[in-house]
């Protein structure tokens, strides 16, 4: 298993103890008392914890959650359910809708590298 560097552990217990998702701004701010003193530190460590699977983007809001899975299997196929009201984020693991995402580009000639798919909506706290 591969260690972290001090920043990018310092980013990815950031992401994972907060309960929204997170810019790179609001973690820069989070990190600097702690020796993270530039954007570019805080975006190196987020690229490393993507490539790693422990950190996922969310396009939508331009913003990083840790990945709730252990060993996120399927770094390739990701969903997430978005609450527009309180911000959370469930993060989703179906091999179905992968399946049919590849019947689907196979019927078109096509294979896919990657997807994520982000699903907004309301939570059932908020509902």
């Amino acid at each position: 298993m591969l260690e972290l560097s001090f920043n990018q552990e310092t980013v990815h217990k950031l992401l994972q103890a907060s309960d929204k998702p997170l810019k790179a701004y609001n973690i820069l701010f989070e990190t600097q008392k702690l020796g993270i003193k530039s954007p570019t530190q805080v975006y190196r460590a987020l690229d490393k914890l993507i490539e790693l699977g422990k950190v996922h983007k969310i396009e939508s809001k331009n913003a990083f959650v840790a990945c709730s899975k252990i060993n996120c299997s399927n770094q390739n196929s990701t969903f997430f359910l978005i609450c527009d009201n309180c911000e959370n984020i469930i993060e989703l693991e179906d091999q179905k809708i992968t399946d049919q995402l590849n019947k689907t580009c196979e019927q078109y000639g096509s294979k896919y590298k990657n997807h994520t798919i982000e699903i907004s909506g309301t939570c059932s706290a908020c509902n």
